[in-house]
């Protein structure tokens, strides 16, 4: 099996962190989304990924060889943003077996093992969240079995409940390249965009049997409110807690909160959910919903509801903000 990781977007709703940092390396629980990601297909025992690139994509190459040496990497740039179908036809080249196919917007909970136990001769497997604000979404109607219908795009009524959340599995790779075929060689979607689900329709509607998987958690990294919400989810469940490497005086703390290694706080509130990661110093700083990059110095602040780049220095600050890396914020 091998892996498709589409990773060439402009994050342009998280920016100004994006400037400088792709989307999939905005940090969320004190690591990037991506490396989360990449534990997951790794513990399926794939090595050889097809990551399809773009914007700072020099940056995301300098990661994955970095911090994933064992991998065996391929990288493909999208130089159009053309859809998702658009950047899946790109790793062609190397897409001669079973297929996992992950966008890198999202974390999940969710049995990726079941790949291994399809059924002999059923093309695939998507996975699939409940949700209540289905207009939001793609959603999956579904056969008496479980196995795909269709998929429609954000309906005004509700056909399904069953979001899609980029996450695939596809034996029948053959099938999956001859519909991305057909969906870029025919009128583009809304916004001159050609779209994978399209091509999944197409293996349906040709017999291929496409099963629905559950999802028990799925959590948004793509803007700065949902960043936050997901930081939480992970603070409270296995990121959480305070370093014996941090050294912490005079502060209350309110939990979950991440304070890692290097950090000096000095009075103030922390928390609850606060994302300290390594070397940031603090002197009389309220926190709560909050992420703060790495070396960041701040002194006399109160911030809620903030996303803070590394190496940033802020003094007298109150309300919310987000911050680019290495930006200098000072008052009074």
């Amino acid at each position: 099996m091998k892996a498709i990781i589409p990773l060439a977007g402009r994050g342009t709703r998280l920016r100004p962190l994006t400037h400088h940092t792709p989307k999939p390396l905005i940090k969320v629980g004190g690591r990037p989304v991506l490396s989360y990601l990449l534990d997951d297909v790794k513990a399926l025992g794939i090595e050889e990924m097809v990551f399809v690139v773009g914007y700072l994509g020099d940056v995301i190459r300098d990661f994955v060889r970095s911090e994933y040496p064992e991998l065996r990497p391929h990288f493909v740039v999208q130089e159009v943003q053309d859809g998702t179908a658009g950047a899946i036809k790109l790793a062609e080249p190397w897409a001669d077996d079973e297929l996992l196919i992950l966008f890198a917007d999202t974390l999940f909970d969710a049995d990726l093992s079941l790949a291994s136990t399809l059924p002999a001769g059923d093309a695939g497997i998507i996975w699939a969240k409940e949700v209540e604000d289905y207009q939001r979404f793609g959603v999956i109607v579904t056969r008496e079995d479980g196995t795909m219908e269709r998929i429609v795009e954000k309906p005004d009524q509700p056909v399904s409940k069953l979001a899609n959340i980029g996450v695939y599995f596809i034996r029948d790779y053959g099938l999956l390249y001859e519909g991305i075929h057909s969906v870029v060689n025919s009128a583009p979607g809304k916004g001159g965009e050609y779209f994978l689900t399209d091509a999944f329709q197409y293996m349906v509607d040709r017999g291929a049997r496409i099963h629905t998987a559950p999802v028990t958690g799925w959590y948004d990294c793509g803007k700065v409110e949902t960043v936050i919400e997901t930081n939480r989810h992970l603070l409270s469940t296995s990121r959480g807690g305070v370093s014996s490497g941090a050294t912490v005086e005079g502060v209350e703390i309110v939990e979950p909160v991440r304070i890692e290694d290097g950090v000096r706080v000095a009075g103030g509130r922390i928390g609850p959910n606060v994302t300290l990661e390594r070397g940031v110093q603090l002197e009389n700083v309220v926190l709560e919903d909050a992420l703060v990059g790495a070396e960041t110095r701040m002194a006399d602040v109160r911030l809620a509801h903030s996303l803070v780049g590394e190496r940033t220095d802020v003094k007298g600050v109150e309300g919310s903000v987000v911050l680019a890396a290495d930006s200098v914020v000072r008052t009074g």
